[in-house]
């Protein structure tokens, strides 16, 4: 299957940048210095349906025409002619939630992907390719090794690698491989040590630590907010890189069209990084975090914090809640149980909330008194249940309108019920979908779940029908930063089996770019500068090589970025 792989490609555009991204030397600070874009289909994405125009005109940045070639040559008769060659431009992508961090972290990390990301078929496969990480990377024993990506239900065996599995190859070094859901890792014995995890080690609220057959010892999988002491470690330890991946970051989201990235769970210091970073003029396009759940009152009280206001391309919009964990890992918490066998689980088995109730109505509580935006991570119906019922006690607490326009996000939204739907139109709430689980995991959820289950994920023809807004996004890391890719998986719900996942789900191609531009724009209170080709707008565009209204549906994901444009600036170029 041909589509962007995320970490090569980042790699990839780490050495290579030069060759492959060119930026035009414009005037922005002239009166008469414009472009005009012409001769190719130019979509507005400015009504319910397609909406084309023979020319746009950017000036300083912002744009300051849409029509006619003619009226635009006659009212801009310097301007620089842009011929498109029949290509297609669009506003740039706006990336509705992905992990900007996690993606440049991941650079310094073993790939342990399955197909199609990766090559990794069975836990040999991750073995050899830890050890191979280690000797060619010259690591001393005694220092950590990460690795991110494995998936257990693409593995040949099934299961999740074991501590003794990684020890065997790597005794000398402390080890954490991230699950590919970001909800779970596996720890080796060295590693385990080193976090203060033995027999005697309770399971924390809300996570598990996985133990051997007939024992207590840990045989090395921690999930949900057992991992969070690994995961923070692991973000330390590699935060000390974050510089020398920056960059290659930036132009790797740039290379698939995106004007505006999201890093979705931001903690303090590395707000502070991406802040430091903007100042020193080092962004290119539009970057947003989302601080997490635990300094929300730090966030709130400190000063240096933009929210919801762009400083040199960066701000904190919000912040992030983890409800729950993974549907494909089987921790995400449903009113009904997974219908296969659950690690940690015998009985009734319908997965996690990571908080309680009582955290998370305060957690509401505190955000809706600042007027902060909400972004929580909720994949099964018994979370959205208790982030409803969250979102109800705040208003009642705080004598707020149920309906306000907080434009809470519930981010993933994966197995929401049509009457939860039903009451995110009515409290103004919308879903943030994840479609490209369709393709990767749906042949999983069909048997974890069942098929009415699985058919109702990410149900963003539901939501469309009803009158919400919902976006759709990549998750990235736990799937590629691919806008095309997306589109595809919305439009076609295809499995990796070529199973059709929900096909009454289907959406249209112009609905699923409405995802990635208009509603993302109004996902994050920017309609009024982006997401659209506007008089007034920002001159975010991006050029592809055809038109995603005007081919086969499952050709989409081929389609090609060509240039993507950035406040009239060009920031990546295909050559």
């Amino acid at each position: 299957m041909k589509y962007t792989l995320y970490i090569v490609i980042a790699v990839a555009f780490f050495y290579s940048c030069k060759n492959e991204s060119t930026s035009k030397s414009v005037d922005t600070t002239s009166e008469a210095s414009s472009q005009l874009y012409f001769n190719g289909d130019i979509i507005t994405m400015n009504s319910d349906t397609p909406e084309y125009v023979e020319a746009v005109v950017e000036q300083k940045g912002k744009i300051v025409f849409i029509g006619s070639k003619k009226d635009a040559e006659a009212k801009y008769p310097e301007a620089e002619k842009v011929d498109l060659k029949g290509k297609t431009l669009l506003p740039g992508f706006i990336d509705p939630h992905s992990h900007f961090g996690m993606v440049s972290n991941s650079m310094g990390q073993v790939d342990l992907n399955p197909e199609p990301v990766g090559t990794v078929t069975n836990i040999p496969d991750i073995a050899k390719r830890i050890k191979a990480y280690k000797t060619d990377n010259n690591i001393p024993d005694g220092e950590w090794i990460f690795g991110w990506g494995y998936d257990d239900g693409q593995l040949k065996e099934q299961r999740h690698p074991t501590k003794s599995e990684i020890d065997a190859v790597l005794p000398n070094n402390p080890v954490y491989l991230q699950h590919t859901s970001g909800h779970m890792g596996v720890a080796n014995s060295m590693a385990l040590k080193k976090m203060n995890v033995t027999a005697e080690t309770p399971n924390p609220d809300g996570g598990n630590i996985e133990r051997m057959p007939n024992s207590k010892e840990p045989n090395g999988l921690v999930q949900e907010t057992a991992m969070y002491p690994f995961v923070g470690n692991m973000l330390q330890i590699l935060g000390k890189e974050q510089s020398k991946y920056f960059d290659a970051t930036q132009e790797y989201y740039a290379s698939n069209g995106i004007t505006t990235a999201q890093d979705g769970m931001t903690d303090r210091n590395t707000i502070k990084f991406f802040q430091s970073q903007a100042d020193a003029g080092k962004l290119k396009i539009d970057l947003m975090a989302l601080g997490g759940n635990n300094d929300l009152k730090a966030n709130l009280k400190d000063s240096t914090i933009h929210f919801k206001t762009y400083k040199n391309h960066f701000k904190v919009q919000g912040t992030k809640i983890v409800a729950d964990g993974s549907p494909q890992g089987k921790t995400a918490f449903f009113t009904e149980p997974f219908l296969t066998e659950v690690p940690g689980c015998t009985h009734d088995c319908r997965g996690l909330p990571s908080l309680t109730k009582e955290t998370l109505n305060e957690l509401f509580v505190t955000a809706y008194a600042d007027d902060n935006q909400l972004f929580i991570h909720s994949n099964g119906d018994a979370t959205i249940d208790m982030v409803i019922a969250a979102h109800e006690n705040a208003c009642k607490k705080l004598g707020q309108s149920l309906d306000k326009d907080r434009r809470t996000i519930v981010i993933h939204s994966q197995f929401v019920r049509p009457d939860q739907l039903e009451i995110f139109k009515k409290y103004n709430m919308e879903p943030s979908f994840f479609t490209n689980h369709a393709f990767f995991w749906g042949d999983e959820h069909v048997k974890n779940l069942g098929k009415e289950r699985a058919d109702f994920l990410s149900p963003m023809a539901s939501a469309i029908r009803i009158g919400l807004k919902p976006t759709n996004h990549s998750d990235a890391t736990v799937t590629p930063v691919n806008p095309l890719f997306t589109i595809w998986s919305a439009v076609n719900r295809v499995s990796r089996s070529g199973a059709t996942i929900g096909e009454s789900e289907k959406i249209t191609p112009y609905q699923a770019l409405q995802a990635i531009t208009t509603n993302a724009a109004y996902e994050f209170f920017e309609e009024d500068s982006k997401g659209s080709l506007l008089e007034g707008k920002l001159a975010d565009f991006v050029i592809l090589e055809k038109n995603p209204l005007k081919v086969d549906a499952m050709t989409i994901k081929d389609i090609q970025v060509l240039e993507t444009i950035k406040e009239g600036k060009t920031v990546f170029k295909k050559q």
